[in-house]
Formats: structure tokens, C-alpha cells, sequence
């Protein structure tokens, strides 16, 4: 999605104006900075404790709200997606209006993946969205801390312990206006409506979940290092929050009507794409498709998105009959959601119709190589949103089933360069998961055959280059290659040889000339990911080798600092006598499946090799299916039906991406059998 600069100046200057609205109006009271001569803790602990005593806010308050906006971590000078910086997520419209959106679909994409009845977005009616990109004035919480403490925005922004120091400020501030006690003794409890009101929610359902994770933060207690390797610890305490401070915020009461596929205390609302036709054909028709899920296919897959673009114009986007449409959109300052399709119908949204139709798909406020980071409050809204849906709907919590964009296959050769790569390398899938009560885990020993990737995310720092410089089409440097920001990332780099010299591997989907994959941020086809279970093929030293695109792929794996865990499992492998084997982006059914009223849709093999003597770890056994959708009214015969065949498929992890191979081509053996030792 691209923002012209006149809207981006209108979005600044009317962010620009509502928060210095909100400062008059609520009048805060600057406290002083700290004396002439004091010395600024060091220890992070310390700072908090400062900062509290400083401003009157009870000091587990004060660690519990920055745990849920940036978990302690300094993210050093970056903002988050919401334009927030530092510890406090003190948060600066001007950031946010200034990042260039990018389009969410490209030229000729076809965001629906079906061949039969393709989609083609026009990218140019879709280049100006409408919409709010900030939705209320406390996305402008930066230059109030700034008049609040008296500090310079810059050093707020860089400063750890000056960014501590305004978030307190803005808390009291918050609780003064509410007329709520006040002062270093008062009682946690009496803190929510301020919490609530930090969490820049404009609806008091959004601002309610933001509080109550705070409270229940509180309860839990937390330690952890942060990403400036200082030490902080949140004491448990059983607190009872005093919840009258919500309603004196005068926010709005989201809908919540009957149906909304929502866990009860999430913040959720229904915004619903439209299912209109728009042209005189039968097929003129969006954005998406009408079904009978679980009862008629079963959903498989839970596919994480990032919009590429802001909340506003991303929710105005799936409002539109001629776009294409997913099931929910998460909003990064609070983590509110809105939701869009009901799981019963077939989103348009990961770029291949067999995947589409067996999904869920969910979008982030976010853009996957801009340097920026996604927030707390919006991991842990999603972990509860995917958790809820992986259970009603039996989706098993892991990298098999909850599949990022960037796993998801092309559907031919010839769509394999033009799929995807969000939410990229920069998404914490090990915290994910771990919100979600399914962390990655040692299942297995040196010698069971299968690794899952699983590096610590703050110290695993690829060197990527070009962020904010992604060209369209097929990934590839353009000079020049601008480093990008040492941050965290859940990516392992794949090479050759056991070796840092070694050139990266070749994915001969993007590259077909067999040169390197490069660090270019969008390339990312030398890459695995956290939680992404893949076949022993070596071990030499620190270095694992990894079945990978029809090649052994190498990464760095010391037993001091380990960036994988051993696991047990199962490999799929050629049949004896089978020199090669095809490998396929969808699992369709044979030609004789299809009754006479449904097209035959070709199994199309992709252009990878998987070659005897290759393993790749089984994600699972599934049904040769088809979901037949193609009219607006259902009159095509028959049309919104399963064509289901004889012929089944393993779910192999193949790349980067999960791939198919019919089981009839294959053996499947326990990894442990024949693995390297």
C-alpha cells in the first residue's frame, strides 16, 4: 500500500494537532527532571525503580507496562510499527507518517492462486487507500512525555532510561486526570484506568485487554535479559484491579455481535468484506469465497500475515468488492483486532487456491523489512486469536499448520518467484509460540535424524542489507545495499559448505541461473526459520547440514550457543528405484476425480529436485482435494463443492516453504532410521 505525500502530511499534521488538543485539554502538570547532579541509574532494575519513585507510579506497574509494549527491550533507537521507541513505547505520529507503505498485492498477482478463475488486483485503484492511518491522538505520546519530563524527543527516543522516565510521566499524568489517587505508596490496583488509557486503544474494549494483560502480568511476574543484556525482574503479586477509571476514558464500546469468532476477553470487532458482485459475468465477483467449513473441507492451516501497510488503510482495503479478502486484521499499538470473513468461507489471501482454501488467514499491522518491530500488546492479542481458532478447529500448534506467508508454495513453477516473504525474518516465531502455550522443544537426540530451527532471537543478528529497498519482482540486491539495523531475527543463513566463507545456498525458484541466494532482506531463499523442522543430512563440527531444496544446506550450530533443538519424528524419502520424485505446491486430485461438470485441474510439478538418497521431515498425510468456486450465486454446476480423489500427499519441508509429494512416490520411515551419525 503506498501513501502519497499529501496524505501523509495531512495524517501528521492532524495527528500533529489532536495531540496537542489532548495535552490542552487534559492539562498534565510537568514534574521536574531529576535534580542537578543526580546520576542516571545504569542498571535498567534501578531505572524503573527511579522513574517510579520520581513520577508516584507504583513501580510493578511501571515494569508491567513495558513488559507488554516492548518486553524491556531497547529495540536501540528503531520504533516498532506504531512508531513507537524504547522500553515505554513512547510513540511519534511523525515516524508512523513518514514510512512509506508498499502495495499488499503485486502487478499481475493473483492473490486467489487459482488458474481457472484468476484474480487480478488493480494495484492502481488500491494505491490510495482511505482511511485513518493513526486512529486517536494517544499515538502521539512522545512529545507529551517530552513536555512532561522536559527532555528532547531525540534523547527519549534513544535514551533507555529517559524513555522510562516518560512512560511514569505519562502515567501519572493519566492518573491525575482521572482524579484516581496518586503518589509512590498508592495501590496498584488503583492504576487501571491509567494503564488502560496508556495503551492508546480508542475503543474501551481494546483498552480494557490492554489492562487486564497488565494485571494478570503483574500476578504472573516476568524476568528475563533484554536486548541490551541488562537484567530486569517483575515480583509476582496478586492484585485485584479497581476497574471504575475504564468508563471515565470516554472511549467508544466496539460491536461485539453474536458470532464473532473472537475469544471472549479479546478485543474484537466485526468489519466485514464484503461478498458483492461488481460486473455483469458471473465471476465478477469479490473477495472471496462462500463455504461450509470444517464440515465440508477441513481447515488445515493458520497463515500469518503482515499487512505491509497501516491498520486503517489495510481494514478500508478488505472493505473493498474488487480486493481481495483474509479473515482478521491486528492493530500494533494495542494489539485490537478486527474481523473480516467468517472461518466457514474462503479467504483470498496467500496467493494459492489449495492453501485458501483449507486456511485461516490473519494480517498484522507491520511490514516485514522496514527495520521496525512488531509489538507485544499485538503478539500476544494474535497467540490468543490462533490459539482459540487452533483448538476449536483441531489446526495442531505448530510450523506445519501455522504457516507464515513466506511458507507458503507457489502453485506452478512459474509462480514461485512472485510469492510473498512476510511476515519475515524479523517475526519472533520462538515468542509466538510460546504465548501460545506450544513452545519449540527438544524431542529428540544427535542421533533421531530431524533439527528445529530455533536460534535466541536477540543475539541471532544476520547481517540483511536493503530494508526499505525492496524492488519489485524476483528479490535481488540493488545497489545500494544498505545494511540493515542489527536486530533480532528468528532466520538461520543456509551455505554450501560448513563454513561463514561458503557462498549462501541456491534456490532455483527465485535464482534459476544457480547463483547464490544473496542477504538482500526479501531474498529470502537461503533461510530457515524458527520452528521449522527439517532432516539431518551432516554434522561437521558447529555446523548442522540440513536437506533443503534438493541440497544439503549448512548453518551454524555450536553446542556453546545452539541455534536448533534435536527432534524426533518422521521422513518422507523416494521409492527405491525412483532416481527423482516431483514435488508439487498444491495437493490436488487426479484426473479421474473429477466428475464431468468440474474442469480437471492439472497437478503441475514445481521446478526443485528431490532426489534418492534425500530426506525431508513429514508434516503430515492429506487427501488429494479441489474446492470447486467459481461463481458468484453457485450456478455453475458444481460449483462450492470438494472433488476429492484416491491419491494422497505428504506435506514435506522442503525449503523455506512446505511443498507436496504424492505418498504413492514415496516411503515414509521413522527419522531415526538411516539418519547421520
Amino acid at each position: 500500500m503506498h501513501l502519497t505525500a499529501a496524505l501523509r502530511g495531512r495524517v501528521l499534521l492532524a495527528a500533529a494537532a489532536a495531540a496537542a488538543t489532548a495535552l490542552l485539554t487534559t492539562g498534565p502538570v510537568a514534574a521536574d527532571p531529576l535534580p542537578a547532579g543526580t546520576t542516571t541509574p545504569v542498571d535498567r532494575q534501578q531505572q524503573f525503580a527511579a522513574a517510579a519513585a520520581e513520577y508516584g507510579v507504583p513501580e510493578s506497574v511501571l515494569l508491567a507496562v513495558s513488559y507488554l509494549e516492548s518486553r524491556w527491550d531497547t529495540h536501540p533507537g528503531q520504533p516498532s510499527i506504531s512508531g513507537g521507541y524504547g522500553p515505554m513505547h513512547l510513540t511519534d505520529a511523525a515516524q508512523v507518517a513518514s514510512t512509506p507503505a508498499s502495495a499488499h498485492v503485486d502487478e499481475d498477482e493473483d492473490p486467489r492462486g487459482d488458474e481457472y478463475r484468476p484474480l487480478v488486483v488493480d494495484t492502481a485503484a488500491a494505491a490510495e487507500p482511505t482511511g485513518d492511518v493513526l486512529p486517536q491522538a494517544s499515538l502521539q505520546t512522545l512529545d507529551a512525555a517530552a513536555a512532561l519530563t522536559g527532555v528532547p524527543e531525540e534523547t527519549l527516543r534513544t535514551d533507555a532510561a529517559a524513555n522510562i522516565r516518560g512512560g511514569a510521566a505519562l502515567l501519572a499524568s493519566h492518573q491525575k486526570d482521572l482524579g484516581a489517587p496518586d503518589g509512590a505508596g498508592s495501590d496498584p490496583a488503583a492504576w487501571y484506568g491509567a494503564v488502560a488509557r496508556y495503551s492508546g486503544a480508542d475503543t474501551e474494549d481494546a483498552a480494557a485487554a490492554f489492562a487486564d494483560e497488565v494485571y494478570d502480568q503483574i500476578g504472573q511476574g516476568a524476568s528475563r535479559t533484554t536486548d541490551d543484556g541488562q537484567r530486569v525482574t517483575l515480583a509476582a503479586s496478586a492484585v485485584t484491579p479497581d476497574e471504575s477509571g475504564l468508563h471515565r476514558l470516554g472511549l467508544r464500546r466496539a460491536e461485539r455481535p453474536d458470532g464473532l469468532e473472537c475469544p471472549v476477553r479479546l478485543a474484537c470487532e466485526w468489519i466485514p468484506a464484503p461478498y458483492e458482485k461488481y460486473g455483469p459475468n458471473p465471476g465478477d465477483y469479490g473477495n472471496h469465497d462462500l463455504g461450509d467449513r470444517p464440515a465440508q473441507q477441513k481447515i488445515e492451516y493458520i497463515v500469518i500475515h503482515d499487512t505491509e501497510g497501516y491498520f486503517g488503510p489495510s481494514v478500508k482495503l478488505v472493505q473493498t468488492k474488487t480486493y481481495l479478502g483474509w479473515h482478521y486484521t491486528l492493530r500494533s499499538v494495542d494489539g485490537y483486532v478486527a474481523q473480516h470473513i467468517k472461518a466457514k468461507n474462503v479467504g483470498w489471501h496467500a496467493g494459492n487456491w489449495y492453501v485458501n482454501a483449507k486456511s485461516i488467514g490473519i494480517e498484522h499491522e507491520g511490514f516485514a523489512g522496514h527495520g521496525t518491530w512488531y509489538t507485544e500488546a499485538m503478539y500476544r492479542t494474535s497467540a490468543k486469536l490462533v490459539r482459540h481458532l487452533a483448538l476449536r478447529f483441531q489446526i495442531p500448534l505448530d510450523r506445519q499448520h501455522i504457516l507464515g506467508h513466506d511458507n507458503v508454495p507457489g502453485i506452478t513453477a512459474g509462480n514461485v518467484a512472485g510469492m510473498h516473504w512476510d511476515p519475515g525474518p524479523y517475526w519472533d516465531w520462538s515468542h509466538y509460540f510460546e504465548l501460545m502455550k506450544a513452545p519449540f522443544h527438544s524431542t529428540g537426540t544427535p542421533h533421531t535424524g530431524l533439527v528445529t530451527i530455533d536460534p535466541d532471537y536477540a543475539t541471532n543478528q544476520p547481517a540483511f542489507i536493503g530494508c526499505n529497498q525492496q524492488p519489485p519482482g524476483v528479490p535481488k540486491p540493488t545497489p545500494p545495499a544498505v545494511p540493515c539495523p542489527l536486530r533480532g531475527s528468528s532466520s538461520v543463513i543456509l551455505r554450501t559448505a560448513p563454513s561463514p566463507d561458503a557462498p549462501l545456498v541456491n534456490d532455483r525458484g527465485l535464482r534459476p541461473n544457480g547463483t547464490p541466494d544473496t542477504m538482500y532482506i526479501s531474498d529470502h531463499g537461503a533461510r530457515a526459520s524458527a520452528g521449522q523442522t527439517y532432516a539431518l543430512a551432516d554434522v561437521q563440527g558447529d555446523w548442522t547440514a540440513i536437506w533443503y531444496l534438493g541440497q544439503k544446506a549448512w548453518f551454524h550450530n555450536p553446542s556453546s550457543a545452539p541455534t536448533a533443538k534435536w527432534a524426533a519424528g518422521f521422513v518422507v524419502t523416494p521409492k527405491p528405484g525412483r532416481a527423482t520424485i516431483p514435488v508439487y505446491g498444491r495437493a490436488y486430485p487426479e484426473q479421474a476425480a473429477y466428475p464431468s461438470t468440474i474442469p480437471y485441474q492439472p497437478i503441475s510439478p514445481l521446478q526443485y529436485t528431490f532426489s534418492a538418497g534425500q530426506r525431508y521431515a513429514l508434516g503430515g498425510v492429506l487427501p488429494g482435494e479441489y474446492y470447486r468456486a467459481v461463481t458468484f450465486d453457485g450456478s455453475a454446476l458444481g460449483d462450492r463443492t470438494v472433488v476429492r480423489g484416491e491419491n494422497r500427499y505428504v506435506q514435506i519441508q522442503f525449503g523455506h516453504r512446505v511443498m507436496y509429494a504424492n505418498l504413492d512416490d514415496v516411503l515414509v520411515l521413522p527419522a531415526a532410521a538411516g539418519a547421520p551419525q
